[in-house]
């Protein structure tokens, strides 16, 4: 098998879990996230964009219910001992064989709880959940279970923490010396995402993010490249990924010569995240990262600039996205900062009135004593010149 993690690490999740579920009242919880399998068995796959799930019973071996596309998958990548096949047939639903599966294991009449809320089960599959199980069992929406006992890294888990840091350094530092006056914008990916498969890493959970020049000030990768000009602007939003742990950084980077809003900006950005590192304390909330982010920014009457969230968890995550959501940094979120948390917080300004960008973003550890900053990058603004 080809196991991330020690044996105790596995136990000691599962003897994790199984507490989470008593202190719930669950008799059985069904995982349809990929993190969530990933994190309880080492299942690496993304197999879940048809149907997968996994049956948790507590003293009992999970149960994966998978395509037999998956079967070899399952057997080498994680501790699973039952993985049971739904087959693909005309007529005959995977959701009636996840029936068939509870009711083999008296489910009958239980409190069941279901992982909702992730990519890893559609509306189209959720409904279909719910109609032919809502008379089987009692149904409890359970998406918060596995993901908050994730949302804490293990030791372990941070020692793949700390080397997706490293390969996130070294993707900007080699997508940088390529971004020079004629440059492609394929080329820079191309360097940066090579930096991170030279280094052992995997592909991201989701795009890396480039613009240059007007789109520069978007904050989502779009097809299509264009060649740095002699005096241009260029976001870049990235992570660097080992065993499927993300570390993301941000950074616009100036080619040429910055005009004065670039460095105006720059300037209030870095404040900015100063002043999250300020707050970023055991016990704060996330609600208080967003609050020392937005204070500075609309003192320098950035409101309509800037964005309503400035942060979120990070962790083991599979496509669409690298984000732990809904472990943001915005207005009012309480729930509370604890130590050994991976948290992306990025400073963005996308002044679209004057069509000027910048962004300043890194990754941390949060302990006792403070924030960990995983990146050794500089927080200078990037300069290129022609």
């Amino acid at each position: 098998m080809a196991l991330h993690f020690t044996t105790e690490e596995f136990a000691r999740r599962r003897q994790a879990l199984e507490a989470a579920m008593k202190a719930r009242k669950l008799d059985c919880l069904i995982l349809f996230a990929q993190e969530s399998h990933y994190w309880l068995t080492g299942f690496d796959s993304f197999g879940y964009c048809f149907f997968q799930c996994m049956v948790i019973r507590p003293d009992e071996e999970p149960t994966l219910l998978v395509r037999s596309t998956d079967l070899r998958q399952a057997q080498h990548t994680s501790t699973l001992k039952d993985i049971r096949l739904w087959i693909d047939r005309g007529g005959k639903s995977p959701v009636s064989q996840l029936k068939d599966l509870l009711y083999e294991f008296n489910m009958l009449g239980s409190r069941i709880g279901i992982e909702y809320n992730t990519h890893g089960l559609t509306a189209a599959n959720g409904r279909e959940v719910d109609e032919l199980l809502k008379s089987f069992a009692d149904l409890e929406d359970a998406s918060d279970v596995v993901a908050e006992l994730r949302l804490i890294k293990s030791p372990e888990e941070l020692v793949y923490v700390r080397e997706a840091a490293k390969l996130a350094d070294k993707a900007f530092e080699a997508g940088l010396e390529k971004a020079v006056p004629g440059a492609n914008e394929g080329a820079i990916l191309s360097a940066m995402q090579s930096a991170v498969f030279d280094g052992g890493g995997d592909y991201p959970a989701n795009d890396f993010i480039i613009g240059s020049g007007r789109d520069a000030l978007l904050c989502r990768y779009k097809s299509g490249r264009r060649n740095l000009s002699h005096n241009d602007q260029l976001t870049l939003e990235f992570a660097g990924v080992y065993r499927h742990y993300h570390a993301a950084l941000m950074r616009t980077v100036i080619i040429g010569r910055p005009r004065p809003r670039h460095i105006e900006l720059h300037r209030i950005a870095l404040a900015a995240l100063n002043a999250v590192e300020e707050v970023m304390q055991v016990g704060n909330t996330f609600g208080d990262l967003f609050s020392a982010h937005a204070n500075i920014m609309d003192s320098h009457d950035l409101l309509p600039h800037r964005l309503n969230a400035c942060g979120y968890s990070l962790g083991a995550r599979f496509s669409p996205s690298w984000m732990d959501a809904p472990y943001m940094a915005y207005k009012d979120n309480p729930h509370k900062i604890e130590e050994n948390m991976v948290l992306f917080m990025h400073m963005i300004i996308m002044d679209s009135d004057s069509e000027t960008a910048m962004t300043l973003g890194q990754s941390y550890i949060t302990g006792a004593n403070g924030p960990e900053s995983l990146s050794k990058l500089s927080l200078d603004l990037p300069i290129k010149s022609g």
